[in-house]
């Protein structure tokens, strides 16, 4: 893990200009639009100088967590009282754009503490929980994790064989996680666990419980300046103050799932942008058979179908983002806008790959890492396909799960 005066800053300009082709801005207040501009700025001046050698080194920057507290991006939503911004759902969705147009590992470690951390804590703890955990985290002190897919059970976590019992004061949780963004760095692990009932319940773990180890996940081609790890545990004795109580059952972790789901809608348009900005300006500069390569129609073909795309995604995050404001949003609302908008980003960035030749798989230009990154983001927080059944259960009433 290097320092962070050790992480090489490369002199690559972050000039990019965010495409508003149906004049979004406007629909959006001046807190929103503060808020926004705010951490674009934030990322210009402290990922995009470094985001290429975290990646290509497989570096997760740890000094950016407090740096994500004081920007205010952890638990946006959550009450100020507990630490939070108060803010609504349109800013933590802008927030979550913004960084995932600087990388989608940045955007998942932030999004992993703030909609599977935070917000549990929030909605199933108690109020010395809420004291206990939220202002730290909020603030960067503290990094959680959440761990809910296991080796065996992934797209079907009712399946789950982690489980913990009940020992008078003390429960005993036994089991194993698997590909947890921030594991190996977290402080406390929100943990989906069944009890003896076969009920699933929330358990916060903290770092340095006997029985509890985080080893990292070494090898991956995608999200490599996220950290990436599993969790296992062996008798590990969980004071009774540590579980959530206010909800059980599948149920509640799917709703933290849902919050997540919702930021990656809006973090996936922002992957998307930074591609299609990226080939825009490339295909203005670059020269073929005596003119810029953006005069000839398949180049303007390709940029017209990306701009359509991201309009259209804007579109659909804001009109969701109004409906989780009013608390009407719902499961299939959010599989969908997940589901369409991490699909055309990465649509988009093979397209903008193409646009660029061979100079668009260099580490010159961000492309292939938000392609790569990608990958993985159309695959977790719920695979393609299962958004897909998502769908088609609210279309037609048949669950295909089963």
């Amino acid at each position: 893990m290097l320092a962070k005066e050790e992480i090489k800053r490369k002199s690559t300009k972050d000039d990019f200009e965010s495409p508003d082709f149906y004049q979004l801005d406007d629909l959006l207040t001046e807190e929103h639009l503060m808020i926004r501009d705010s951490v674009r700025q934030f990322v210009k001046k402290e990922i995009s100088p470094i985001i290429e050698d975290c990646y290509e080194q497989a570096v997760f920057p740890q000094h950016l967590v407090q740096e994500f507290g004081n920007l205010g991006a952890f638990g946006p939503t959550i009450p100020t009282k507990y630490g939070g911004g108060g803010l609504d759902y349109i800013s933590y969705g802008l927030i979550m754009q913004e960084i995932e147009r600087g990388d989608s590992g940045m955007r998942s470690t932030v999004s992993v503490q703030s909609s599977l951390v935070m917000y549990p804590i929030f909605e199933f703890g108690t109020e010395e929980q809420k004291k206990k955990y939220l202002p730290k985290l909020a603030s960067g002190e503290m990094l959680g994790c959440f761990g809910l897919t296991e080796p065996d059970h992934g797209s079907n976590p009712s399946g789950m064989l982690t489980n913990i019992k009940d020992r008078g004061d003390h429960y005993i949780l036994n089991g194993s996680k698997m590909w947890i963004s921030n594991s190996p760095k977290a402080d406390i692990a929100v943990v989906w666990a069944k009890n003896e009932n076969g009920r699933i319940t929330g358990v916060i773990v903290e770092k340095g419980m006997e029985g509890f180890t985080a080893p990292e996940i070494h090898g991956k081609w995608s999200l490599r300046a996220s950290i990436t790890g599993e969790l296992s545990f062996d008798n590990v004795k969980i004071p009774k103050e540590n579980i959530l109580t206010g909800k059980d059952g599948l149920g509640a972790p799917l709703m933290c799932l849902d919050s997540a789901r919702y930021g990656i809608a809006w973090g996936a348009v922002g992957a998307a942008m930074s591609c299609y900005e990226t080939a825009r300006k490339y295909a203005l500069e670059r020269v073929q058979f005596g003119k810029p390569i953006a005069g000839f129609q398949l180049v303007q073909k390709k940029l017209t179908e990306m701009l359509t795309e991201i309009t259209k995604a804007q579109l659909v995050n804001w009109r969701l983002g109004q409906l989780k404001n009013q608390g009407k949003a719902t499961t299939a609302q959010i599989s969908m806008a997940k589901r369409n908008n991490v699909e055309i980003a990465l649509q988009i960035a093979r397209e903008s790959r193409q646009i660029l030749g061979g100079m668009g798989i260099t580490q010159e230009y961000p492309i292939m890492r938000h392609m790569m990154n990608l990958e993985s983001v159309i695959t977790y927080e719920g695979t393609h396909d299962i958004h897909l059944l998502i769908m088609g259960n609210e279309i037609t009433g048949i669950p295909a799960f089963q």
